[in-house]
Parts: C-alpha cells; sequence; structure tokens
C-alpha cells in the first residue's frame, strides 16, 4: 500500500493508490459496502465517485471543497445517507449535518447510520418548504443533491434563510431534471446565473464519466 497523504490538501481526505478515502468515524462499520483499509491502525473507507457526487468532483479536479472539521451542514437530498457517511467522517464529532429527505423509506435506512455515529440529524421534510424546519441553527455550508426542477432555487431559499454570513454552498446540477431538452452545458450557464444572484462561484466542474448530464457547483455567500 502506497504512503497516506492529504488529498490536493483537503481537510479530512485522504488518497491511497490515486483512491479517495475518509477516515472512518466509526472503525469496524461500512455504510454501503465500501471498501475499507487500515493505515497505522486508522481505518479509511474508500468515498465510491460512481456513488457520491462531491467524490466524482474531487476526482475531476475540482480546486476548492470548503467542507472541514467542526462545520455545521445542512443537507439537501439526504437519501440514505451513502455520500452523508463521508461528510461526517469529514466534519468529525464536534461538527453536525442537518439531512433534509423528502423520502420516508430512504431516511429509514439513513436512521442506523446516523444513530451509530452521533453528528447526523436526520429530517423528513421538503427541502422546497425551509419554513417547516425553523429550529434548525444556522450552519457554515449548505449542499443541495435534488433532482427538482427550481433545484438552485432551492438551495437559495435555504440559504436565506440558515446559511451564516460568508458560508458556503455546494449543488449537484442534475440538467435531465431541469430541462431535458437542452444541451446540459446551457442548463449549466443559466443555473449558474441564478446562483449568482447569492452566491459568488467559487468552482465548477462536469461529473462525467461519474454521473451523466450531472455539473457541480461550490459557492461563496455574497
Amino acid at each position: 500500500m502506497t504512503k497516506e497523504r492529504q488529498y490536493k490538501n483537503f481537510e479530512n481526505i485522504f488518497e491511497f493508490s490515486n483512491k479517495v478515502y475518509t477516515k472512518n468515524l466509526v472503525p469496524g462499520k461500512q455504510v454501503y459496502g465500501e471498501k475499507t483499509i487500515k493505515f497505522n491502525d486508522v481505518e479509511y473507507r474508500e468515498w465510491d465517485a460512481f456513488r457520491s457526487k462531491p467524490s466524482a468532483a474531487l476526482q475531476k479536479n475540482l480546486h476548492f471543497f470548503p467542507l472541514k472539521q467542526g462545520m455545521k451542514v445542512l443537507y439537501l437530498g439526504f437519501a440514505s445517507s451513502t455520500t452523508g457517511s463521508h461528510f461526517s467522517d469529514i466534519i468529525g464529532k464536534e461538527g453536525l449535518i442537518y439531512g433534509i429527505e423528502i423520502s420516508e423509506r430512504s431516511l429509514r435506512d439513513a436512521l442506523p447510520v446516523a444513530a451509530s455515529r452521533g453528528n447526523i440529524v436526520p429530517l423528513l421534510a421538503d427541502a422546497r418548504r425551509p419554513e417547516k424546519y425553523p429550529w434548525v441553527e444556522k450552519v457554515d455550508l449548505i449542499y443541495a443533491d435534488i433532482a427538482v426542477k427550481d433545484q438552485s432555487e432551492v438551495l437559495i431559499r435555504n440559504a436565506n434563510i440558515f446559511l451564516k454570513p460568508g458560508g458556503f454552498g455546494m449543488i449537484a446540477i442534475k440538467a435531465r431534471s431541469i430541462d431535458v431538452t437542452k444541451n446540459p452545458r446551457i442548463v449549466y450557464k443559466e443555473q449558474r446565473q441564478i446562483l449568482e444572484k447569492f452566491f459568488n462561484v467559487v468552482d465548477f466542474v462536469t461529473l462525467e464519466p461519474f454521473e451523466r448530464d450531472h455539473g457541480f457547483f461550490v459557492l461563496k455567500m455574497k
């Protein structure tokens, strides 16, 4: 095994043999059948780029990834916690994730993961209606992975309520969920114009071959 090294100097993200890993917050437990390795008595989980869009973005040469240890995160479209578990590894026990998910079945799958990790609060709610979870505290970062036509507007709506001044956003744009008839490059351009009303765009990559017709924006609140 090659020596552990930090992945592109991103906090709590590591590289072994050209693969991306996070340090397992709950050693001995896998979340979605991912590969685990041990190095110097520390267990790491492979962050599968075909199962997680932020990992795909990292492997498509994303230059800036704002998630850090101790952060509070609002995650829109938490699903069954595949990506959320790696976010949990990165933020550590000092951080906290509020995972918003509209599907009861998906959230049910996330509950045991949340229970074992202690830094995830799963919430059954519609991300389009942030007024329904007003007790969520201000967060450092909002990540959106939701297959709706107005996905950028949903991110902005939540950011207006929950994002701290100078906080960050990340969004996986699903071009075909917005307009199946348009070239994805046009969709990304249009979505950028919407996002720039509230955020500065820090970075952008497309996710092929890991995800078809997806773009990934990293944003900073204006």
